[in-house]
């Protein structure tokens, strides 16, 4: 009788088995960047840059007939919900955002606050948290999704491989909750803008990388530059590699070096009412551009040069923090987060007034650049003998 009932539950098993609650990816509509704005009646404007599945590689219609490679659609709503409710009235397919790549936030709406699209993300479980989050430097972020990039099916994707980079300041979902949700630390997001200067290509093709954008309370208080940026990235341990240009008084002209390591070491001291922190940085590269009569493959010329791009350095640092603690007033930079991890118990009597102390911490920066590779970058080749400088 017991093989009959194995035999029977068997069947049963077989019968009930298989994908029931499937989604056909034909019913999907993947997202690959999304945009939040603000009307002038402080009401929420969301859009989603959604592909064109025919236009995607190897999709039907590929083979060149297919124009457009996306379409943005937008809804207001006085809240995130029922902007995407509306939005999704205006879809015929399910929006789908786990493939999105790129969230860009405008302007206006930074200034006025985040705090309430940044929790949609912490209840959605669809959604990456490498997803990369930008500002959008003088414009709506909607723009940005319009944009017909020429090297990528959606200029969303293009953002992944330029932030990929790290060629300025790279922030995904997760460094913002984290730096958020952390003592002692102010989040920052990276900054994108709209480009014309670039030939041959239309002010609506191109956009590019613009900085860094400060927040205080979750509301946009201004932007670092791109030499301020670097001595960001360099002050909080970010730089990992680039590029430093300096002008050399002695040589009449400028060189250029290319960065392949990049070293932070912070220590903090703490007397009464005085902070005082010491900044260490250390980098390694190679000359990539001589543009001075200096022979830089003699020893002489070499330190002189080093010596020349670890000021510079030092003041991309410096200008930095003078910025962020002087003028926005916001530790941006983490230092209240290396007291609280060396020193809980001085930060826990710190903390309360932290954003009165940090204004007034006490910082020095000491940089040690070592180049390498130089063999091969001499005196410019097309100078005379008698016009190197030895």
């Amino acid at each position: 009788m017991k093989p009959f009932l194995y035999i029977g539950l068997l069947f049963t098993i077989l019968a009930t088995s298989g994908c029931w609650d499937r989604t056909e990816i034909n019913d999907l509509a993947f997202i690959a960047g999304t945009a939040f704005d603000l009307t002038d009646d402080g009401e929420y404007i969301l859009s989603h840059q959604i592909v064109i599945p025919s236009s995607a590689q190897g999709g039907p219609g590929s083979g060149g007939s297919q124009k457009e490679k996306f379409f943005v659609i937008s809804a207001v709503g006085k809240n995130i919900n029922e902007a995407f409710y509306r939005l999704q009235k205006k879809s015929s397919r399910r929006l789908f955002t786990a493939h999105r790549v790129a969230i860009f936030i405008g302007e206006s709406l930074s200034k006025h606050g985040i705090q309430d699209i940044l929790d949609v993300y912490t209840h959605e479980s669809k959604q990456r948290l490498k997803t990369y989050i930008m500002v959008v430097k003088g414009a709506e972020g909607r723009r940005l999704l319009k944009v017909n990039y020429p090297f990528e099916q959606a200029p969303s994707e293009a953002i992944k491989e330029m932030e990929a980079l790290r060629s300025e300041m790279a922030v995904t979902l997760r460094d913002f909750f984290l730096a958020s949700s952390s003592d002692g630390i102010s989040p920052v997001l990276g900054v994108i803008m709209p480009d014309g200067l670039s030939a041959g290509v239309k002010e609506n093709h191109i956009f590019k990388l613009a900085g860094t954008a400060i927040f205080k309370d979750f509301k946009l208080v201004g932007y670092l530059n791109e030499n301020e940026t670097n001595g960001f990235l360099w002050v909080t341990g970010r730089m990992k590699n680039g590029r430093i240009n300096v002008r050399l008084p002695e040589g009449d002209g400028t060189v250029g070096v290319v960065l392949d390591k990049a070293n932070r070491k912070m220590t903090s001291e703490i007397s009464g009412d005085k902070i005082k922190f010491k900044i260490q940085l250390e980098g390694e590269g190679a000359i990539w551009e001589n543009n001075t009569p200096l022979d830089i493959s003699l020893p002489e010329n070499l330190r002189l040069v080093q010596k020349a791009l670890e000021k510079i350095v030092e003041k991309q640092v410096l200008d930095t923090l003078s910025k962020v603690q002087k003028q926005y007033k916001v530790d941006s930079v983490g230092f209240g987060q290396e007291i609280y991890r060396n020193n809980p118990k001085q930060w826990k009597a710190l903390k309360e007034q932290w954003s009165q102390k940090f204004p007034e911490v006490d910082v020095s920066v000491a940089v040690k650049l070592n180049i390498i590779g130089s063999g091969m970058a001499g005196p410019p080749l097309h100078l005379k003998e008698k016009e190197i400088i030895k």
